[in-house]
């Protein structure tokens, strides 16, 4: 029996990608977006650069 068991979660986001396609393709878009970058050296180098350094005891 445990085999076949489906949590509420599960259900509803399968249910809710049924009812509404666009939504995969929706988040793909915003992974692109926000996630899924090159980031250039130059990128990385000023990040480094901008870091500021934390004290030793911070509360």
């Amino acid at each position: 029996m445990a085999k076949y068991y489906e949590s509420d979660a599960t259900r509803l986001i399968r249910d809710l990608i049924r009812e509404n396609p666009h939504i995969v393709e929706e988040q793909k878009k915003g992974r692109a977006m926000w996630w899924d970058k090159v980031i250039t050296p130059e990128e990385i180098k000023r990040a480094e650069e901008s870091r500021v350094k934390q004290r030793a005891y911070v509360y």
